[in-house]
C-alpha cells in the first residue's frame, strides 16, 4: 500500500497553499473542514499550525464538527458574494469520491471549488520544492498557539448550510407528500448534517446508521506530493 498521506506532505501542501494565496492576492478567510477519516483530524491540526504561522484568517468548524464538502463551498461562495477583494478560499480534508483507503487534502479557490488543474499543478510543484528542500521553507507554530491565534475563528458550517436549503428546496412539498425518506449516512459528515435536517423538514426521516464512525489508518514517509492531493493510506473498519 502506498502510504503517502503523511505529515510532511500536509506541511508542504499547506505552505504551498499559503504561497499560492499570496501570489494570487487571496487575503480573505480560509474555510477548512474535515471528514471522518482517522487522519483528517491530525491533518487539520497540522494545516492550522502552518496557516496560523503564515497569518491566514482560518475558519474552523464550530465544535470541531465534521464538515461536508458542499458546506465548505457554500461558506466560500456566501462570503465572497458581492466582493471583489478580500476573497475567501478553503481546504477540504477528505478523499471525496476516491477509494476509502485514500486520504485527501484539497484546495478550494474563491469560486467554491474544486480547484482547476492549473491551480493544483502550481501548488503541487511548490509543495514538492518544499519537500526537496527538507521543509525549510515551511512556517509553523505549535498547535495550542495556533488555536489561540487572533487569526483563528469558528464558523457554523452546518447551521449556515442547512438553514439555506429552504432557498433551493421546497420543503413544504416534501411535508405535504407524506413521504417517508430513508437516508444512508454511511460514515461521513452526513452523520452530523443529518441531525439538523428533521427539524428543518419533518419527522419522516429514517437513518440507516446511528452515528459517525472514524476509520482507522496508519501513515509513513514516501516520495513526492501529487496533484490530486489523494494518498492511499487507510483501511476501513466497522464499529
Amino acid at each position: 500500500m502506498d502510504l503517502g498521506f503523511n505529515e510532511a506532505h500536509v506541511l508542504a501542501i499547506s505552505q504551498a497553499i499559503c504561497l499560492y494565496r499570496k501570489a494570487q492576492g487571496i487575503d480573505g478567510p480560509l474555510f477548512i473542514g474535515i471528514d471522518t477519516h482517522a487522519l483528517s483530524t491530525p491533518a487539520a491540526a497540522t494545516a492550522l499550525e502552518v496557516l496560523a504561522a503564515n497569518g491566514v484568517e482560518v475558519m474552523l468548524a464550530k465544535d470541531d464538527e465534521y464538515t461536508p464538502t458542499p458546506a465548505i463551498s457554500h461558506a466560500i461562495i456566501c462570503y465572497n458574494r458581492g466582493r471583489s477583494r478580500g476573497l475567501a478560499d478553503g481546504i477540504v480534508i477528505t478523499p471525496s469520491h476516491n477509494p476509502p483507503q485514500s486520504g485527501g487534502f484539497k484546495h478550494n479557490p474563491p469560486n467554491g471549488g474544486p480547484a482547476d488543474s492549473d491551480v493544483t499543478k502550481w501548488i503541487e510543484a511548490k509543495a514538492n520544492q518544499l519537500l526537496a528542500d527538507g521543509l525549510r521553507g515551511v512556517q509553523r507554530m505549535g498547535h495550542a498557539q495556533a488555536l489561540k491565534a487572533s487569526t483563528t475563528h469558528r464558523h457554523d458550517y452546518l447551521g449556515s448550510y442547512v438553514s439555506d436549503l429552504v432557498n433551493v428546496i421546497d420543503f413544504d412539498v416534501i411535508r405535504g407528500a407524506g413521504l417517508r425518506l430513508g437516508v444512508d449516512r454511511w460514515a461521513a459528515p452526513g452523520c452530523v448534517t443529518g441531525r439538523r435536517l428533521p427539524s428543518t423538514t419533518s419527522s419522516t426521516w429514517t437513518w440507516s446508521t446511528p452515528r459517525s464512525t472514524p476509520r482507522s489508518a496508519s501513515c509513513a514517509w514516501t516520495g513526492t506530493a501529487r496533484s490530486a492531493w489523494t494518498r492511499p493510506r487507510l483501511t476501513p473498519c466497522r464499529a
